[in-house]
């Protein structure tokens, strides 16, 4: 689709109160976002079919997002149809990794992370996914091997690993994830937090994101511990550490995976192979902690 179809299609949208004004929002690198604003207000408006290759199912964010609204935890949506999704604007600022690690602002975020776990599924309406890690890794892996990706010599290794660290990173709890921890899917309305983008939404060992929202903004060791003991309410045990450090690996790796079959894949304008670059480099490094452990 156009640029100018696009345009053509969120006019024609039934739910607009006079003239419109559409600007798009930079920052995504999944989907296009716009925001619109008319007589009643301001608006994002999400553009994106379903990702098969990424696990991602728009009833399924489409409904992810509603029962988080209805948690208190996102803007509220406004319209759906097809793969247009209006939600409301917040005037806010996005965090930044330097944001999540600062001392004052990691337990706010590490309270929005527990109450989409526990507080989300019981708003939840209709059919929901389940993320599973390790299944993503190996369809990735599939998907990488079947179009002949640059990447293709390492993914026998990445698979390997995959696969033991499922070994070791049970037994799992089951909650429900938001499974896409990165700085940006945070906003900061100089009030409170809202979470957003629901796009990988689905139920997952609350490990998942505790590794992802370490790796993806580079907590400290201590901040981690912190994260840990704070969210169970219980001191670390060396079995935990060695199951959630197992997990960070996990999702470390298929971050860098997905940046891979983005490469090949994405019409986005964004530098996959410089992500995917500084993602294996961090999975590497945390599967040496790993090890150690």
């Amino acid at each position: 689709m156009t640029q100018s179809d696009l345009m053509t299609r969120i006019r024609k949208l039934p739910i607009w109160q006079g003239e419109i004004k559409a600007t798009p929002l930079t920052g995504g690198i999944t989907n296009v976002n716009y925001k619109v604003t008319d007589s009643s207000g301001s608006y994002v408006v999400r553009v994106g079919d379903d990702i098969p290759l990424h696990q991602v199912m728009r009833f399924n964010e489409l409904a992810a997002s509603k029962a988080a609204h209805a948690a208190g935890l996102s803007p509220a949506v406004v319209f759906s149809s097809n793969e247009l999704t209006v939600l409301e604007f917040v005037e806010s600022r996005t965090l930044t990794e330097e944001d999540v690690r600062d001392p004052s602002m990691l337990p706010r975020v590490l309270e929005l992370v527990k109450t989409c776990h526990l507080e989300v599924p019981k708003h939840l309406r209709g059919p929901s996914l389940v993320f599973w890690v390790f299944h993503v890794i190996r369809d990735y892996a599939a998907t990488l091997t079947e179009r002949g990706s640059s990447h293709t010599d390492l993914i026998p290794e990445l698979v390997r690993i995959g696969n033991d660290l499922e070994a070791e990173a049970g037994p799992f709890d089951i909650v429900f994830g938001h499974n896409d921890l990165l700085c940006g899917n945070f906003l900061d309305d100089g009030t409170r937090l809202w979470l957003i983008d629901f796009d990988y939404a689905g139920f997952n060992s609350p490990l998942f994101d505790l590794g992802g929202l370490a790796s993806n903004n580079s907590l400290s060791n201590e901040q981690e511990d912190w994260v840990l003991e704070t969210y169970f309410q219980a001191p670390i045990t060396n079995q935990l550490r060695h199951r959630y450090t197992a997990m960070k690996c996990a999702s470390l790796l298929r971050e860098t995976m997905w940046s891979m079959v983005s490469e090949i894949t994405s019409e986005i304008d964004f530098d996959y192979a410089a992500y995917t670059s500084e993602n294996l480099a961090r999975f590497r490094t945390a599967l040496t902690d790993y090890k150690n452990t």
